[in-house]
């Protein structure tokens, strides 16, 4: 046996490459034909960077000091800093202590080498501060400069080079500020010769987030740097068909990621402080799509301030969100309905329930995109009770898991994805029509979502009614299969770590306690009711234990329903 599995090892070891070969392959193709073909073009050219005389195609007069240093508002973290100075590097959810060769450890993944390169830990250090962490991150800087000032892969990819010329602006003043000539001298200079790559190479078939970190960057740079003017008129038009392409009507990121819409409006927020700064004027799409973008993240945060966990999302901090939504400006009340987004938000008291209401993105923006259509969340004040996994950056086992339908509470038939993920990451068969029609009277919410993400595995339709009472104790639920397949069932409903649930001795009600005592009674009709193990990926870098309820059961021929309540315990009244 141990020589059996050896040998199986072996060859999934030589497999390996070959698929991760074909994989990116996949993940190059996919995507609108206009993308494609322009990555088909920065391929062709890549041979050509790789020459000395490109080089010199870049260089230009290397300025002697900035017009202004860019603001980096955002805080970094101090534990993350102490890490760095003590060699480990917790990046894109992959910890390496003491890599070497530093920028490409040969276990690292790429995604690590990417943000190593991209320097956003830069704020780490600056928020942990003094001059060991200062001459840390002089001397990462000035080692990188050696061996990258000229173009190389990973660290000249268009995404990488737009969030390192941002970080490296932003903190320009904690490790350069009070450098020697000679080190601000080539600085500028790299820096220069990468904000003329960006305006040559880009769009380049990038979309959503690496394209927006891109162009940010090529901005900030045009910006910060004097005799950029051809670079701040290329990044102006750049920008103004980025927005009309990746943020939509409504407000929301083309990826329906609640973690990249934060993104964005961080993104945005910071270029148009760049603009102010600089006093040059800003394109006009830019203070609206930043007005809209913010609309939509208050839309997507619980009410512990946080994040809901669709689409590759996490938590994140609440008073991060806070920090950011007044640096937009943001105001006025909260929208509870993103028709373009695809998301839905009820409330009714305390109780808070948040949908998504559409199919994955796009071809080309969902390749970190979750099977998670109809799933739904719900909190309670500041308590989150209803959850889906969230989002974990560690292997490609954890995030094709993640990704999955059973990782949300929703319906999931015969153990399938309603919408299909192949093996390069990417979707393929996805829902073809996804319907929401939404209803409000005397304080009470009425959404009816369908999806026929299963109609090619069983000819079924998965159909969702949700009733928010007014006052918010109690809350309504059908689930329902319509069309002549068979298969078996399963709905899940995934509980926060923090709630503990326990079944009735009938085995037909489940009760439900949160943290600070609150109690809520979930029963249901039309399936079986159990309570099983689950992961929660929503708290950053921690996978945690926690329970799920499932209703299983089966249908056959002429389709099914389950009704299920989540209802208030009344408190026990004092004698």
């Amino acid at each position: 046996m141990v020589a059996s599995v050896y040998e199986g090892e072996r060859r999934q070891a030589v497999r390996r490459p070959r698929r991760h070969r074909l994989h990116e392959l996949q993940r190059f193709l996919h995507g609108p034909s206009d993308l494609v073909a322009q990555r088909l073009r920065a391929a062709a050219m890549q041979p050509l960077f790789l020459l000395p005389a490109y080089g010199w195609t870049l260089a230009a007069r290397t300025p002697t000091s900035l017009v202004f240093p860019p603001s980096d508002p955002w805080p970094g973290d101090a534990a993350a800093g102490q890490a760095i100075l003590a060699g480990r590097f917790l990046l894109a959810g992959q910890e390496l202590e003491r890599p070497q060769p530093l920028w490409s450890p040969p276990e690292a993944e790429r995604d690590w080498c990417r943000a190593l390169h991209g320097f956003d830990w830069l704020r780490d250090l600056r928020a942990l501060g003094g001059d060991a962490a200062r001459r840390a991150a002089r001397g990462m800087v000035a080692d990188w400069l050696d061996r990258h000032g000229r173009w190389s892969a990973p660290a000249w990819e268009p995404a990488v080079i737009g969030t390192r010329l941002s970080s490296w602006l932003g903190t320009y003043d904690f490790f350069a500020g009070s450098a020697q000539i000679e080190f601000r001298h080539r600085l500028f200079g790299v820096m220069t010769r990468q904000s003329r790559h960006l305006a040559r190479v880009l769009p380049g078939g990038l979309g959503g987030g690496p394209l927006l970190d891109a162009i940010g960057g090529l901005l900030l740079a045009a910006l910060a740097l004097p005799g950029q003017e051809r670079s701040l008129a290329r990044g102006s038009a750049l920008l103004r068909e980025a927005l009309a392409r990746e943020v939509l009507p409504d407000g929301g990121h083309v990826e329906r990621s609640p973690a990249r819409q934060l993104a964005l409006l961080r993104r945005l927020i910071d270029l148009r402080a760049a603009f102010h700064a600089a006093e040059v004027e800003a394109p006009p799409e830019l203070p609206d799509a930043l007005e809209r973008a913010a609309r939509i993240l208050r839309l997507l945060r619980h009410g512990d301030g946080g994040l809901a966990l669709f689409n590759d999302s996490g938590e994140s901090e609440g008073w991060l969100l806070d920090m950011v939504l007044q640096r937009a400006g943001s105001r006025g009340p909260i929208a509870t309905a993103a028709p373009d987004s695809g998301f839905q938000r009820l409330q009714a008291g305390r109780t808070l329930v948040l949908v998504d209401c559409a199919s994955p993105p796009p071809p080309g923006a969902d390749h970190r995109a979750h099977a998670g259509t109809l799933s739904l969340e719900v909190s309670v004040g500041r308590d989150r009770l209803i959850v889906n996994c969230g989002a974990h950056g560690g292997s490609e086992d954890w995030r094709r898991a993640q990704r999955s339908t059973a990782a949300h509470s929703t319906l999931c038939l015969g153990g399938r994805n309603s919408s299909a993920i192949r093996g390069c990451g990417v979707f393929g068969s996805r829902l073809a029509k996804v319907s929401s029609r939404r209803e409000e009277a005397d304080g009470q919410a009425l959404l009816e979502v369908s999806h026929d993400g299963y109609a090619g595995l069983a000819g079924l339709t998965h159909r969702r009614r949700l009733l928010l009472a007014a006052g918010g104790e109690d809350l309504r639920g059908e689930d329902s299969l319509e069309g002549g397949g068979t298969a078996d069932f399963a709905i899940r409903f995934h509980l926060h770590p923090e709630v503990s649930a326990t079944l009735s001795q009938d085995g037909e009600t489940a009760l439900l306690r949160l943290p600070k005592g609150g109690g809520w009674r979930f029963r249901a009709r039309g399936a079986a009711l159990a309570i099983k193990p689950s992961v929660y990926l929503g708290s950053a870098g921690r996978i945690r234990r926690s329970q799920q309820i499932v209703l299983s059961g089966a249908v056959s021929g002429a389709g099914g329903m389950v009704k299920w309540a989540l209802r208030r315990e009344a408190k026990a009244t004092k004698r």
